[in-house]
């Protein structure tokens, strides 16, 4: 009876031991696989941003490309100049107006019927049907008169322009294919700008260059694609409405 209980130590020890992890432990553990979700969502962020970057770079290249194409046909035609500034071909005197009229001479209609198949020509290359939206044919007016009579008549110039190209050729040209209008009719729009943007000749003392038309190429975005026309139109253009 006088037998001394003996309590093993190194079992009481193990058996206070807690099971679970501490709380700063597993703070810990939730903050490294924060740290490592982030810095792979950071990662495929900033890869997307790249490839985005990457595609924004390339297209501009295009572009540049598809303008000194452009630049390189307007060579072939004294006075039609290109402004990579804002995607126009400028015609000069080529496409000017007398004060009020929307007629073009017959000398301005046959460089138009040269000039544009060429302009044709680079939209169907792969680079222009990649990126070329549609080209604008932009009608601009002088100062005299009120702005809706301006509006009007720089509306009538940009449509005296198509009315050029889909007219009966003259003896010493070549005519157009039916392809080839057929793509000027899907590809080509019209505008008038009345008014605005007036050039003023200081040498002339008048806003003679601002009777003109011009050709503005617009581009296609990232993911973008150019509209295909209804295959229920025809071949059947119509005639020009305009007088003279």
């Amino acid at each position: 009876m006088l037998t001394p209980i003996i309590i093993n130590k190194r079992a009481t020890d193990e058996a206070e031991k807690p099971f679970w992890i501490s709380f700063a432990d597993l703070m810990t553990a939730l903050m490294v696989l924060f740290l490592v979700v982030m810095s792979v969502a950071l990662l495929a962020v900033t890869k997307t941003v790249s490839q985005q970057e990457l595609l924004k770079q390339q297209r501009q290249q295009d572009i540049e490309k598809i303008l000194d194409e452009v630049q390189q046909a307007a060579k072939e035609y004294p006075g039609v100049t290109v402004d990579r500034d804002k995607d126009t071909i400028d015609f000069g005197n080529q496409a000017q107006f007398d004060m009020g009229s929307y007629t073009l001479t017959p000398d301005q209609q046959k460089l138009l019927r040269a000039f544009v198949p060429k302009i044709l020509t680079i939209a169907n290359d792969p680079l222009g049907a990649k990126w070329i939206k549609q080209i604008v044919v932009e009608g601009f007016a002088s100062p005299e008169g009120d702005y809706l009579y301006n509006l009007n008549l720089s509306l009538q110039r940009s449509q005296s322009v198509l009315c050029a190209l889909f007219a009966r050729p003259l003896p010493d040209e070549t005519a157009m294919s039916t392809a080839s209008l057929e793509q000027i009719r899907d590809l080509f729009l019209v505008g008038g700008y009345s008014f605005n943007s007036a050039i003023y000749n200081a040498s002339t003392n008048s806003y003679d260059q601002s009777r003109r038309v011009e050709l503005r190429l617009e581009f296609l975005g990232l993911g973008e694609s150019r509209a295909t026309a209804p295959t229920s139109i025809g071949d059947n253009f119509g005639t020009c409405a305009l007088g003279n």
